[in-house]
C-alpha cells in the first residue's frame, strides 16, 4: 500500500483488479507516489479494448506512459493539468503506433488523478472509466462518462438506473487509440480534507454499485480492505457474467 505524507495529512492507497469472467485481463491500474514530492500521488486506470492482446497492449501503454511522465514530473516545469494532458496525448499516440505495427485495433479508456500537497486534485478521463471523490461517505463529485447512454441521461431520455441496464451501455463516444484525437475531460478541485477518498475504476466495477454503496465502503474501511471488498462484491453481483474490473483508491488521513 503506497503512502506519502505532506503538511497536515498522509495519503494511503491501494489497488484492486480481477479478470472477472473474461478469458483475458485487459484492465491495468496503478497508484504511484511521486519519488521526490511529498504529498503527491497519482491513481490511474485503463480499460483496454481490441481483441485477445490488443486491449491489453493499449492499457499497458497508458500505464507505462503515466509512470514515465509522473516520475519525471516537476512542479517547476509543468502543472498537474499539463502532466495529465500529456499522458493522455502521448498514450493515445503510442496506442495508434501499436495498432500500425501489430495490425490490430487497440483502444483504451483512461481515468487518472493527481493529488497534490496543497490538497488539490486534478483529474482527466476519456471513455467510461470513472473517478469518484467522496467526503466521508458522501459523494462530492464524479466524472461523467463519454458514452452513448450518458448522452441519453444528459438529454433527459434515461435515468441513471435505466442507463446501467441499457443494452448499449458499453458503447463509447470517446477513448484513446481512435483515428481522431481523443475527447477527454479535465477538471481541478481545491479543498481536499482529511477523510476524503478518491477512486478511479473501470466499468467492470462501478456497474455493480450505487454511489451511496461505494461511499459507505470507502468511508468505513482502509483502502486495501475496501478494494478487496468491492472486488469481491462485484464478482458476486456479476453472477458469472462479469467484465474485467479494476480500481485505485487514495485516501487522505490524519498523521497520527
Amino acid at each position: 500500500m503506497p503512502a506519502t505524507t505532506a503538511v497536515g495529512f498522509r495519503l494511503t492507497a491501494a489497488t484492486g483488479t480481477h479478470r472477472g469472467d473474461r478469458a483475458y485481463q485487459q484492465d491495468q491500474v496503478a497508484v504511484i507516489a511521486h519519488p521526490r514530492i511529498e504529498g503527491c500521488m497519482m491513481g490511474i486506470v485503463a480499460d483496454g479494448m481490441g481483441g485477445k492482446s490488443g486491449g491489453r497492449k493499449a492499457a499497458d501503454q497508458v500505464i507505462l506512459t503515466a509512470q514515465q511522465l509522473f516520475e519525471r514530473y516537476s512542479t517547476q516545469d509543468e502543472s498537474p493539468a499539463e502532466l495529465l494532458g500529456q499522458i493522455t496525448s502521448e498514450a493515445h499516440l503510442m496506442i495508434k503506433l501499436t495498432a500500425i505495427s501489430a495490425e490490430e485495433e487497440p483502444h483504451s479508456t483512461i481515468a487518472g488523478f493527481v493529488v497534490t500537497s496543497d490538497r488539490c486534485v486534478h483529474w482527466i478521463h476519456s471513455g467510461d472509466s470513472r473517478i469518484y471523490w467522496f467526503r466521508g461517505a458522501r459523494l462530492v463529485k464524479r466524472s461523467m462518462d463519454h458514452s452513448y447512454v450518458q448522452r441519453l441521461v444528459d438529454e433527459g431520455q434515461l435515468s441513471e438506473a435505466e442507463a446501467s441496464a441499457h443494452p448499449q451501455s458499453n458503447l463509447l463516444t470517446a477513448c484513446l487509440g481512435t483515428v481522431q484525437d481523443p475527447t477527454s475531460t479535465a477538471e481541478r478541485f481545491e479543498g481536499l480534507e482529511v477523510g476524503d477518498t478518491l477512486m478511479c475504476c473501470s466499468d467492470g466495477l462501478w456497474h455493480y454499485f450505487t454511489a451511496q454503496e461505494l461511499g459507505s465502503v470507502l468511508y468505513s474501511l482502509p483502502p486495501r480492505e475496501a478494494a478487496e471488498l468491492l472486488v469481491s462484491k462485484a464478482r458476486q453481483r456479476a453472477r458469472g457474467g462479469g467484465d474485467n474490473l479494476s480500481l485505485a483508491i487514495v485516501k487522505l488521513e490524519n498523521l497520527d
